[in-house]
């Protein structure tokens, strides 16, 4: 009886491990698509990513990121700007406007 007890104990374990890499390669993947929405929504030229995903609780429902790239005005001579993406993550729409101030 004993050793069932153990068995019983190493399957629970054994069948929960796959359970939370998939959790994180679900996260992951959704990061991925959060920063490709708001690359594609920005207005910057070679914007990327320069923060970390910020999660907001589900009762929001949205996440942020900050972007960097340069303006595409010719006026504005390739200056570096920067941009907050908000997305919406149950329908997966990003909207960014200008956060020059944001970060130093």
């Amino acid at each position: 009886m004993h050793c069932s007890k153990w068995l019983v104990l190493l399957a629970a374990l054994g069948t929960s491990a796959p359970v939370l890499a998939a959790s994180t390669e679900s996260w992951h993947s959704a990061d991925q698509r959060m920063k490709q929405a708001c690359v594609k929504a920005s207005g910057l030229k070679n914007a990327r990513p320069v923060t970390r995903v910020m999660l907001f609780s589900d009762r929001v429902g949205y996440s942020a990121l900050v972007l960097q790239g340069t303006y595409p005005q010719k006026h504005m001579k390739n200056k570096r700007g920067r941009e907050l993406c908000l997305y919406q993550r149950a329908t997966s729409r990003a909207s960014v406007t200008e956060a020059d101030d944001l970060l130093p």
